[in-house]
């Protein structure tokens, strides 16, 4: 059996939903950025040796539907000849992306993938537009539909993990990340993305304002 190795890997800066600096940016667009900065960064990989673009997303709809992945493959890569396709496994969408391509590569179907996840929360609601569950499961196992927040509330509850520990381990992951940010132990992993905002000033005339996004 074959071996599978992660040769490299990037990821975009992150913003705030609804009102953060990505509210007005497709998320098809800040993947294409990733993918194609990775593959700057081996320069002696041929686009078309790659077998596939596998993008995980937890609500594939809007602008981040009509099979995303494949739109995105075609976008980054700037050809046809590379499939792509969309995973929904919520949460873990990004993770098992990588968990199929380890698999495939392991059991000879590729020899190289791009493996990741994209997603935007600004411009679809959470949950999505049109939330249909199906009812009489629905009224049999209410559960089944619970989101996150449900869900963890569950977890604090059976593994007594009070709300003191939570905030203690939150205050604590949130100081870390500062000090890494500050010391620039991610700078070399995230791909930096400039927008423009376009918006009305106080005397109502057109304006522009440019960020560069770096975290």
């Amino acid at each position: 059996m074959a071996e599978a190795y992660i040769i490299t890997g990037f990821r975009s800066a992150v913003g705030k939903a609804p009102k953060g600096m990505f509210r007005f940016t497709r998320p098809d667009d800040l993947a294409v950025s990733v993918i194609q900065h990775l593959v700057e960064s081996v320069p002696n990989l041929d686009k078309e040796w790659i077998d596939d673009v596998i993008v995980g997303n937890a609500t594939p709809e809007a602008e981040q539907g009509l099979n995303m992945g494949r739109m995105i493959s075609l976008m980054g890569l700037n050809t046809d000849k590379v499939p792509g396709m969309t995973v929904n496994r919520y949460c873990a969408s990004g993770l098992e992306t990588i968990a199929i391509a380890a698999a495939k590569i392991k059991a000879g179907l590729a020899d190289c993938i791009i493996a990741g996840g994209a997603e935007c929360m600004s411009p679809i609601p959470f949950g999505g537009w049109r939330i249909v569950p199906n009812y009489e499961t629905s009224k049999v196992h209410p559960d089944y539909y619970w989101g996150m927040g449900l869900t963890a509330e569950a977890v604090a509850n059976d593994y007594k993990v009070s709300r003191e520990d939570q905030d203690f381990f939150s205050f604590n992951s949130h100081q870390k990340a500062i000090k890494a940010i500050q010391g620039g132990i991610f700078k070399d992993q995230i791909v930096p993305y400039s927008i423009t905002e376009t918006y009305l000033d106080a005397a109502e005339k057109k304006a522009n304002k440019n960020e560069h996004c770096r975290y």
